[in-house]
């Protein structure tokens, strides 16, 4: 697997007309067509980020699974966007800090007010977030850190299977399954001698695929991280800090 090439993460002109700042805003209103819709997206981009932090405070997984789901319900039950200005600020950052005032209460809350607290509870699979979450590493690193590590597995899988439908509109050319070994956390072993001489390419063509498969990455994955924030400047700092946490 290639390692990251900021090459691949210029920076490309673009309108952050779609933030996750928005999504909230549209998930918390009962009223609007998308609210579900928006609802679910939250859940399951942020649900292995905000599980993990819960499961590193030493909660047990059934604690933090009931945790994370009336997080989400409070939170957009308090309607947190009305006390704070969306205008500048990284989502991430934001949403941990109110995980973390959401848990100094919790000892005061009732169970039965947990699972969704009457909001309909979103399918997730809590048993990979578990299992994820059992295969980190038994090292020191803070709930804080835990939540950044996972926080950025995200982003790149969202980019990953972004670039996955994109690819399967396209008509020839090598599959997606055969060029997304040479992205970071792709899977795929196949080299580019072994992809030449399976399709009868020149090492130069199987050599274009792989350079525009990464530039598509980045790309996408520049999309994904500017949805969480609101300046191209925060952009450049997330990507970077992105990398520094997964080369960790």
């Amino acid at each position: 697997m290639d390692s990251w090439d900021n090459k691949w993460l210029a920076a490309e002109s673009g309108q952050f007309t779609t933030t996750e700042w928005t999504v909230v805003r549209q998930a918390a209103d009962d009223g609007s067509a998308g609210a579900r819709e928006a609802w679910a997206r939250l859940c399951q981009t942020y649900w292995p980020p905000l599980y993990a932090f819960i499961r590193r405070q030493g909660h047990d997984p059934e604690e933090a699974q009931d945790l994370t789901q009336e997080f989400f319900y409070r939170f957009l039950q308090a309607d947190p966007l009305s006390k704070v200005s969306s205008t500048t600020g990284k989502f991430r950052s934001f949403l941990l800090a109110c995980l973390k005032h959401f848990l100094a209460d919790a000892r005061d809350r009732a169970r039965s007010q947990r699972r969704g607290g009457g909001r309909p509870a979103i399918s997730l699979d809590s048993g990979a977030t578990e299992l994820r979450y059992a295969l980190e590493p038994t090292d020191d690193v803070t709930p804080e850190v835990l939540f950044d590590r996972h926080w950025a597995f995200m982003v790149v899988e969202r980019a990953l299977d972004a670039l996955r439908q994109e690819y399967a509109r396209r008509a020839g050319g090598l599959a997606f399954e055969e060029l997304e070994g040479f992205l970071p956390r792709g899977r795929g072993s196949a080299s580019r001698v072994e992809l030449a001489a399976k399709h009868g390419m020149s090492l130069n063509a199987v050599d274009v695929a792989i350079h525009r498969v990464k530039q598509r990455f980045g790309a996408l994955l520049r999309q994904q991280i500017a949805q969480t924030v609101c300046t191209e400047a925060e952009v450049e700092e997330e990507i970077r800090y992105l990398i520094s946490v997964l080369g960790a």
